[in-house]
């Protein structure tokens, strides 16, 4: 009887896995589609929508529905996962990216804030194209610590912070709402809908007359912009 049960319930869980693939398929695709303006042209977008779906399929057969979290929530970090570890595995970032990032970096240990792609553009003697390129490179193969390894970002955590973090992080939301009213009209717009309405690059770019790249360099740079803002005034 007991095995009768507990081959009802693998049969159950292994039915539900497979719809949850099936009807997810064009989840990976949507993820994707956010971060294929970030990517270059010699980048495999086949090989990484294959990852994708092998991060969907390990979602899959974790997933308890029991725990009242969606599955699209419990997804999206194993799928956006594999695709970052695709692309770091197979798709190394190219050595010119790597010296202007070499540039980028010592250069903006001098620069008064807020950095911008055109200010690091003069210190650089790079053009404005290959900042911006840099930079979006850098923001997809190292998404959390890209803008911390920037000169004039990184904020020490004094005690006080420590103690009152909670309060710390209101306060750190408040001043990122404050600081994405300050970027220009387009910018704003672009990091809206990309982030509060999860609308896909090329999707963002129907509605501003862009490019799905031009959106990618232009998510890359309110980025940067929010970060310094938030951290200048952390420190003040």
């Amino acid at each position: 009887m007991h095995s009768a049960v507990r081959a009802y319930h693998k049969v159950c869980t292994m039915d539900l896995r497979d719809r949850l693939i099936l009807e997810h398929l064009s989840y990976v695709r949507h993820i994707l589609g956010k971060m294929l303006g970030s990517l270059p042209d010699y980048v495999d977008h086949e090989n990484l929508e294959s990852a994708g779906i092998l991060g969907l399929v390990e979602a899959a057969g974790q997933y308890d529905p029991a725990r009242g979290v969606a599955f699209t929530t419990f997804a999206y970090q194993r799928i956006r996962g594999a695709i970052l570890d695709e692309l770091r595995r197979n798709c190394p970032v190219p050595q010119s990216i790597l010296q202007n990032w070499a540039l980028i970096r010592d250069a903006s240990t001098h620069m008064d804030p807020p950095l911008t792609p055109e200010k690091l553009a003069t210190a650089t003697n790079l053009t404005i194209r290959e900042v911006e390129d840099c930079l979006t490179a850098m923001r997809l193969t190292r998404p959390e610590n890209w803008a911390d390894e920037l000169g004039e970002l990184p904020v020490p955590m004094n005690r006080e912070t420590q103690v009152d973090a909670g309060s710390h992080r209101d306060d750190e939301r408040k001043v990122l709402a404050d600081a994405i009213e300050q970027l220009p009209d387009k910018m704003r717009m672009a990091v809206t809908m990309y982030h509060m309405e999860d609308m896909r690059m090329k999707e963002i770019g129907q509605v501003l007359g862009l490019s799905e790249s031009r959106v990618s360099r232009l998510l890359t740079a309110a980025e940067l912009q929010l970060k310094s803002i938030v951290k200048r005034r952390n420190k003040s």
